[in-house]
């Protein structure tokens, strides 16, 4: 078992020692405000040297990220990783799924490691391998199975990933889920011959791209969950659909709803709305421009300046990009505060701990996936890879 099974507490309100395995640095750390930390953290990738790797995510906190050789999404970080067969050590400062990914993509000589094991992702432990299981049996029993290929999002443990690649499926990004399910669907035949996929875990980002891009009608997709008997669906109702989404979603994105985005255009004049994908259905019609975290960076470098923005993705980013681009105004999408938790669990004494065990000559939370996982996995992301067109880009 490759997945951590961890219950996500919200930052501040307590930790559970017994499970939240990482979140305790021994040793002597000062607080994360100190800054000595900084210069420590300098000191130590001083001393490692080319043998360090250091890739930060771009929801990640300001005081980490500052540290990396290189930012991005979760699948440019994990093939960056994979161009660097030189670094020893690959410090991910992300999520669980991610540092999988890393692992399963670089060399066996190569060492990835996660600096707090606390940090998972909800949306990713919301699709559990026997679940899963449990679903691809009963779309069998349904008698639809053989129509049927499964596509996972990038954001998925490594078990889910090695059951697309035994099971003829594929892995997708937020920037080529289109291409991803176009590929899918024609391996049993295309649309019009009764082909299906099985998406999971974000049900919206498969919803937004089959509704939006393929031009599937909406009630055309039916919505699996794992925690009722056969999902919750009626035979008739998965023989009829096309898109058989998973009842998973991303914590953050699910928030931003088309009554702020309402209130937004009464109230800001000229403001567009810019929003990731995995937000939901009628949050995504109301926006001006849809895409990926990379996306959504490249749109307000190149905006004019004076332009006003409101985007719909995790808060670091948004507070970095404002900070980035003084000369437009940048703003949420959501009245509340709204970090990604598990994100921010990647804190400066955490790096600090990691780079200065490893200087020390111990390895801390290194994140590996089991030979067999990882030969599966890597079956449905060399799919990924080798798709047409926009595949390389996340």
């Amino acid at each position: 078992m490759t997945t951590v099974d961890l219950p996500l507490l919200p930052l501040g309100r307590g930790v559970d020692r017994a499970s939240e395995r990482g979140v305790e640095c021994p040793g002597d750390l000062p607080p994360a405000s100190d800054p000595d930390l900084v210069a420590r953290a300098l000191a130590a990738k001083e001393a490692l040297g080319e043998r360090l790797f250091v890739l930060g995510h771009h929801y990640q906190r300001d005081e980490v990220i500052q540290f990396a050789d290189v930012t991005g999404d979760s699948f440019k970080l994990a093939r960056e990783a994979a161009a660097r067969p030189g670094a020893e050590y690959v410090v991910f400062c992300g999520v669980h799924f991610m540092a999988e990914s890393a692992d399963i993509l670089t060399g066996p000589e190569q060492q990835v490691i996660l600096p707090d094991l606390a940090a998972g992702c909800s949306m990713a432990d919301m699709a559990r391998l026997p679940q899963v299981e449990t679903a691809w049996e009963a779309l069998a029993a349904a008698g639809v199975q053989d129509s049927v290929v499964p596509v996972t999002y990038m954001n998925s443990s490594a078990d889910i990933k090695a059951f697309c690649g035994r099971n003829g499926g594929v892995v997708c990004t937020s920037s080529n889920a289109d291409v991803a399910l176009e590929w899918a669907f024609d391996q049993k035949g295309g649309l019009d011959a009764g082909a299906k996929v099985l998406f999971f875990p974000d049900q919206h980002l498969g919803r937004n791209t089959a509704v939006l891009q393929m031009g599937i009608a909406l009630d055309e997709c039916v919505v699996w969950n794992p925690l009722l008997p056969d999902g919750g669906l009626t035979t008739e109702e998965l023989r009829a659909a096309k898109m058989i989404l998973w009842k998973g979603h991303c914590s953050v994105h699910g928030r931003f709803s088309s009554a702020v985005v309402d209130e937004l255009r009464a109230t800001v004049p000229d403001v567009q709305i810019l929003v990731h994908p995995e937000c939901q259905h009628d949050v995504v019609l109301k926006a001006d421009l849809v895409g990926s975290t990379e996306f959504i960076i490249k749109t307000i470098e190149a905006a004019p300046s004076g332009s006003v923005w409101a985007i719909g993705t995790e808060l670091n980013l948004v507070q970095r990009l404002g900070k980035e681009h003084p000369d437009k105004r940048i703003l949420f999408l959501d009245k509340n505060v709204c970090y990604c938790s598990t994100m921010n669990r990647i804190d400066l004494p955490h790096f600090v701990w990691a780079l200065e065990s490893l200087v020390a000559g111990t390895v801390v939370n290194r994140i590996e996936v089991d030979p067999d996982t990882e030969r599966e996995a890597l079956v449905a992301l060399q799919r990924m890879l080798d798709l047409p067109g926009k595949s390389h880009r996340d």
